[in-house]
């Protein structure tokens, strides 16, 4: 189980409201299998950097450029449609949500019917603790992330969550700190 003094270590420049994730970490990690400390640091490494140590559970950037992605699945019918029943484009509609940025039409719709939960018409959805965390540990699940957590791969990782090695470094420190805090 984790704790919230183990979450301040990792995170310590976390805004206050980091305790409220601390429950819905531990259910999804349950739920998910990301149940090792190796596991674990890596996952929440990820999600500190992509949520900028929880503060951002909706991308700062407005997700202009994400409009069209045929690699997101913005340039589907159904995807324009919702979109622009809420008055915005595909890009702006599905950019990044959650602790760990669930981004883009496909990923949306995959989460929404893994979870059971209307996130495709509702993306806020996953700004919320506990179904934000689920859908990390989704995302997480997905992607074969805690194979590659246990072989120590932590680049192709890295990649996996988020594409390239953006942030790369800062990813690395909250790693650290996490093995370091879980240990």
């Amino acid at each position: 189980m984790i704790t919230y003094d183990q979450l301040r270590a990792i995170m310590p420049h976390a805004q206050p409201g980091l305790q409220n994730f601390v429950v819905p970490l531990d259910l999804a990690m349950c739920e998910w299998q990301i149940n090792t400390p190796t596991r674990q640091a890596a996952f929440l490494a990820q999600l500190a950097h992509e949520s900028g140590s929880f503060r951002y559970m909706q991308e700062i950037a407005s997700g202009a450029d994400y409009d069209g992605r045929r690699d997101l699945g913005n340039h589907e019918q159904e995807a324009i449609d919702i979109a622009a029943a809420n008055g915005t484009t595909p890009g702006r509609f599905f950019k990044g949500h959650g602790p760990i940025q669930t981004t883009g039409y496909y990923n949306h719709r995959d989460c929404a019917k893994a979870l059971r939960i209307d996130c495709l018409h509702n993306p806020t959805l996953i700004t919320l603790p506990t179904d934000g965390c689920r859908a990390a540990g989704w995302y997480w699940s997905s992607r074969g992330c805690n194979v590659l957590a246990d072989k120590g791969q932590f680049e192709l990782l890295t990649r996996r969550i988020n594409g390239g090695l953006n942030g790369l470094a800062d990813r690395m420190a909250y790693w650290d700190r996490a093995m370091g805090a879980l240990a």
